[in-house]
């Protein structure tokens, strides 16, 4: 363990700054400032001697976190990098982007702040980058089988890592013109840089997973070319189709679906020739008036996303009440907790408007000109509108950040003849197999939309599922998934 009073001694929950709105609106760069090594040692000097540490029950990797902790707050910086990525294969990624349900369980969160276990992850894993330590991790031997991953996002990358250091031949099938799914295109730099995938992917490539890029499994190649060439096929492909808001005036220009609007600012920071005379992506919020219908993180990333754009107002939508500034009681210790939270991106402006529900859209021209929407509250399970409390609001880009409802089907999977649950995802055992054979699910296609933690366990623990079905045997670790979550 770290210092057996140092949660004692060091009350408080120190974290690294943001920077001022007004400069960090003026770029895309990541939000937080540098964080001092010898004040992080300090906060893991926090993490107690607590007998059960429920974080290990919080986090779905099973990351040893009072090790690295401790190891940190020893100066052995080597040694904490080494058991972080004994449990999870991108620390940079979760590190940033993970809402942390390991804090959430911290004993010393029962009364007093949490230990900053999410900060000493990404400042491990960052340090471990600068000082030349993340190298490529090679096979003893080749076994002379091959693997195809669908997707290469967190649950298809992890996957893909951990074949191919089992020795399998791993190739990684996306059909953007870059690898990194969600991470690449769904999440705004000012989150995540894009720098950070691309260092991980250099380790990938020169360990030997190979990635083919712009690639539409199922037409561009064919289900019969992937089950003849390959011997195990790992379907992490996502949970992409985004829930839709089926109401009248739906059919008006403008109103599109956050993964429609999201992708387009990545390609402008990733250098791409996408914009128009006046600097702007095909879908922007430079001077509109933006309606964000979701109250959720990819709500957030939106309206981050239209500040940077020039938007003249924004105000994000949520159907839900305003959360308690506290820990709901009905979310007590050690579940993850039902509160307000603000991101960096509620910082920078807009209006955040709770429980109210959007009736109808109206528009000239074919055009979005405005919304119906009334507030609404919940009774016996349903919401229920308030009487008289009607508005009207105008705007001219709609974004609907509701959520996915599961993945797509036509091109690929109903080819392959997977089945799928009630709840519209693709159907798995135990083992992480569908009910093809030789065919494996990973991530948000069999589990449903969720976090970046489980689709980094999904993808480690289906491809020890993989590896067992190829060599009769597996070394491969593997964090213990439910895999029915999805399926209830």
């Amino acid at each position: 363990m770290a210092d057996p009073r140092g949660f004692l001694k060091h009350t408080e929950r120190e974290t690294p700054d943001r920077r001022p709105v007004d400069l960090r609106l003026l770029d895309w760069k990541e939000v937080y400032t540098e964080f001092d090594s010898g004040e992080l040692q300090t906060q893991a000097s926090r993490c107690m001697d607590c007998g059960i540490p429920f974080c290990h029950n919080g986090c779905p990797l099973g990351n040893l976190i009072p090790e690295w902790n401790d190891l940190v707050y020893k100066d052995r910086w080597r040694d904490g990098i080494e058991r972080l990525h004994a449990t999870n294969n991108f620390p940079e990624f979760t590190g940033r982007l993970c809402p942390a349900p390991c804090e959430a369980s911290c004993v010393l969160g029962i009364n007093q702040p949490p230990v900053t276990i999410k900060q000493v992850e990404v400042e491990l894993i960052d340090n471990a980058f600068e000082q030349g330590w993340v190298t490529p991790v090679l096979p003893a031997a080749t076994t002379g089988k091959t693997v195809a991953v669908i997707g290469s996002g967190p649950a298809g990358l992890a996957a893909a890592q951990q074949l191919t250091r089992a020795g399998h031949a791993v190739t990684v099938f996306e059909r953007a013109d870059r690898i990194g799914g969600l991470l690449r295109y769904g999440i705004p730099e000012f989150k995540m840089e894009k720098r950070h995938i691309d260092r991980r992917l250099e380790q990938m490539e020169a360990e030997g997973t190979v990635f083919r890029t712009g690639v539409n499994v199922g037409v561009d190649v064919t289900v019969e070319q992937l089950r003849g060439d390959y011997d195990a096929v790992v379907l992490a492909n996502g949970s992409t189709i985004g829930r839709d808001l089926p109401i009248e005036g739906r059919e008006l220009d403008g109103i599109h679906q956050a993964m429609e609007f999201l992708p387009w600012a990545n390609k402008v920071q990733l250098g791409d020739d996408v914009t128009d005379a006046d600097g702007q992506p095909p879908i922007s919020a430079k001077g509109k008036k933006v309606v964000i219908i979701g109250g959720g993180d990819t709500g957030a990333d939106c309206l981050g996303t239209s500040l940077r754009q020039g938007a003249e107002i924004v105000h994000q939508f949520e159907i839900m009440p305003k959360p308690p500034n506290d820990r709901a009681d009905s979310t007590p210790w050690p579940t993850y907790p039902l509160m307000y939270r603000v991101s960096s991106a509620h910082e920078e402006g807009g209006e955040r408007v709770f429980s109210v529900n959007t009736d109808k859209f109206v528009g000239e021209d074919g055009k979005v000109t405005a919304l119906h929407a009334s507030e609404v509250v919940m009774k016996d399970g349903r919401f229920t509108k308030v009487e008289g409390s009607d508005f009207v609001l105008e705007c001219d880009l709609v974004l609907l950040a509701m959520g996915f409802v599961g993945p797509e089907r036509d091109d690929l999977l109903d080819k392959l003849g997977v089945e799928y649950t009630d709840r519209g995802v693709i159907k798995r055992d135990d083992s992480f197999s569908s009910t093809v054979p030789g065919v494996f699910v990973a991530g948000d296609a069999g589990r449903g939309q969720s976090l970046i933690v489980w689709a980094i366990a999904e993808g480690r623990a289906a491809a020890a599922a993989v590896d067992t079905f190829l060599a009769g045997r597996t070394d491969l670790p593997a964090p213990i998934v439910p895999t029915q979550v999805a399926q209830r």
